[in-house]
């Protein structure tokens, strides 16, 4: 679908691709105060969930687990967000985020308006952190079969 922005970009850094899916991690400013966002995006055009079959409802699943995963035990966040919204793009996605208690949106979403100023050292740091999550994620999306 030539007016979709997932249908005509990656969408982000395009780390993974299988069949049906790809997993990037978002860039730029939309995501400078929550770096660690993932998106499992479906490969076809897809508006709704409801609109896949139970078996790729079921294979999106183990991908945004193996993506959880990956981000739980290479950054130790306070939390792990999940959604799907599709309110601004009408694509089938998950956004996958790592949270931190020191975030400036925490405990509120990340499309909250910020709470208190960006922690730049910390943030940094877990830019710095960002490749090896990068390769954790890679990893954990090649174990899963199929």
């Amino acid at each position: 679908m030539t007016g979709c922005a997932l249908c005509r970009d990656d969408g982000g850094l395009t780390l993974w691709r299988g069949p049906g899916w790809r997993v990037v991690r978002a860039l730029g400013a939309e995501v400078a105060a929550a770096p660690a966002w993932y998106r499992v995006i479906a490969a076809a055009h897809v508006a709704e969930w409801s609109d896949l079959p139970p078996a790729e409802q079921a294979r999106a699943m183990a991908l945004v687990t193996a993506v959880e995963r990956a981000l739980r035990t290479t950054l130790l966040p306070t939390r792990v967000n999940l959604a799907s919204l599709g309110n601004v793009v009408p694509h089938l996605h998950w956004h996958v985020i790592a949270r931190f208690d020191w975030d400036s949106r925490f405990p509120a979403p990340v499309w909250a308006p910020a709470q208190r100023g960006d922690d730049a050292l910390r943030l940094a740091a877990l830019r710095e952190r960002l490749p090896a999550c990068d390769a954790a994620v890679v990893q954990a999306l090649q174990a899963q079969p199929g």
